[in-house]
């Protein structure tokens, strides 16, 4: 289950147009309507792409009123940072072993 949801979050992540939303929801709880102005596609089309930010929980959607706000949810970052840092620690760790190996090698040869 775990690893269903981070291949669904990474691959939100993997659209530029996502990532761009993402971004300018850094900036505080923004209405689809201004996400969507500065981009050159339909209001659908954005509509789609918050629908899939919303599936993974990277984005969560308040109704005031007539008007649909979004708002960042890091949160749902934390399993696919933990993987990201798990195997960086791994290839650090191994990558230090290398070293180690043809340091050594290179003293002896």
């Amino acid at each position: 289950m775990v690893e269903d949801q981070l291949d669904r979050t990474y691959a939100a992540l993997a659209d530029p147009t996502r990532r761009r939303l993402l971004e300018a929801l850094r900036n505080g709880d923004a209405r689809i309507s201004d996400l969507a102005a500065p981009l050159p596609m339909t209001f659908a089309g954005v509509s789609r792409h918050v629908g899939v930010l919303e599936s993974v929980g990277l984005v969560r959607r308040e109704i005031r009123g007539r008007e649909h706000w979004l708002s960042l949810n890091p949160g749902a970052l934390t399993d696919a940072q933990r993987w990201i840092d798990e195997q960086a620690e791994f290839w650090s760790t191994r990558a230090d072993a290398l070293a180690e190996r043809l340091r050594r090698k290179q003293t002896r040869g």
